[in-house]
């Protein structure tokens, strides 16, 4: 199968989007996981000794290694893997079909926004917890030892409340931001790619650009949300008013610009890598026929076969029985033995007079 042939590919399957969108989510969190560490302690707004405040990127990313161990940019990782892969499954899947929905009610550029933010709620549903449990764990000296500890006395002294503390926050930011990533992302791609072919660097190149540009405009939001999860230095803040209100008591203006360079430079990466990884798999998993047909597609083949059958009965009949006419076609369930032998399918053919008993016909055919 050649790539020209990408968008003609059957994809209005759930299980095909699911599954792609599940395996770009992992590899997306899993590779920039270390900047995103970095991102984190550099939003920090009350570091509590002389180790926690950073200059740069590279400072923070060899401070952190050098002081606190070579894995020490990776803790907290498995929150991520746990979480990514169902939300980006739900996310992907959402987008997809709603895309495909709205597109014929109103703007395209209109749809996959909308899209975007309905999508962007089931996502934050399942990555609000593991984003809470990961940022407490990025933060220097952390308490926790691992993720069950994190979990578990976060739960006993904060409450499950605490799990989803900053849920309006995370929206009210990745609402905006997704809607603008998948706006600029399929704008780009109009320049990028029009022919809408299976092409990486397009994709790459696409969500590099969209991800770059919805980061740095919801930069503010993303520091409200990391003081919300990470409660600094014992602050008790509760609420996105309250949290913007503490930024600004903590850091001025432009607090609410803390570590937007490693949060540009984390998404541009992270959503080429997440949409370059979701495209291939969906052409992967499609065009390898890892992933069968859609419900829509099999009722149009099975409409399809069975005009096929009649016309074909039909002509059969009417030469050796020219006083009978055939009416209907109709297909018992399939007996099927798929495996190395072929199915086994039994097709009963009945004609308009039902007096005419013996005419019925039983195809057995063997594939």
């Amino acid at each position: 199968m050649n790539f020209e042939d990408y968008e003609t590919l059957p994809t209005n399957n759930v299980s095909t989007h699911m599954m792609a969108g599940a395996f770009a989510g992992v590899m997306e969190h899993c590779v920039m996981y270390p900047l995103d560490s970095v991102k984190t302690r550099m939003q920090s707004l009350t570091p509590s000794t002389t180790n926690a405040p950073y200059r740069g990127i590279a400072e923070a990313l060899h401070r952190m290694v050098v002081h606190e161990g070579f894995l020490r940019p990776v803790r907290g990782i498995g929150a991520v893997v746990v979480s990514a892969g169902p939300a980006h499954a739900l996310y992907f899947s959402c987008y997809e079909y709603l895309k495909e929905s709205l597109s014929h009610r109103m703007n395209s550029h209109l749809a996959h926004g909308a899209a975007g933010c309905v999508a962007t709620v089931l996502h934050d549903g399942i990555m609000t917890p593991a984003d809470v449990v990961k940022q407490r764990m990025q933060m220097y000296n952390s308490p926790y030892k691992s993720l069950a500890e994190c979990i578990l006395r976060l739960y006993r002294t904060e409450g499950l409340h605490a799990f989803y503390r900053s849920y309006t926050t995370q929206l009210a930011m990745n609402i905006p931001f997704q809607s603008i990533h998948f706006m600029v992302y399929e704008l780009a791609q109009s320049f990028t790619n029009p022919e809408r072919v299976y092409n990486p660097a397009a994709h790459m190149m696409s969500g590099a650009v969209a991800g770059g540009l919805a980061a740095a405009i919801t930069t503010p939001l993303d520091v409200c949300k990391t003081l919300l999860n990470t409660q600094q230095a014992g602050a008790k803040v509760y609420g996105m008013m309250n949290a913007i209100k503490m930024v600004y008591t903590l850091g001025g203006p432009l607090g609410y610009f803390k570590g937007i360079s490693a949060r540009v430079l984390y998404q541009m990466p992270s959503t080429a890598i997440c949409w370059s990884t979701y495209e291939f798999f969906k052409y992967f998993l499609t065009s390898r026929g890892l992933i069968s047909e859609s419900l829509s597609d099999t009722a149009e083949r099975i409409e399809n076969e069975s005009t096929i059958q009649k016309s074909s009965f039909g002509a059969s009949l009417s030469d050796n029985r020219p006083a009978v006419t055939v009416g209907v076609v109709r297909e018992l369930p399939s007996l099927s033995g798929t495996g190395i032998y072929g199915a086994l399918s039994l097709t009963t053919v009945h004609t308009a007079d039902s007096t005419h008993a013996s005419s019925s016909l039983l195809d057995i055919t063997h594939s």
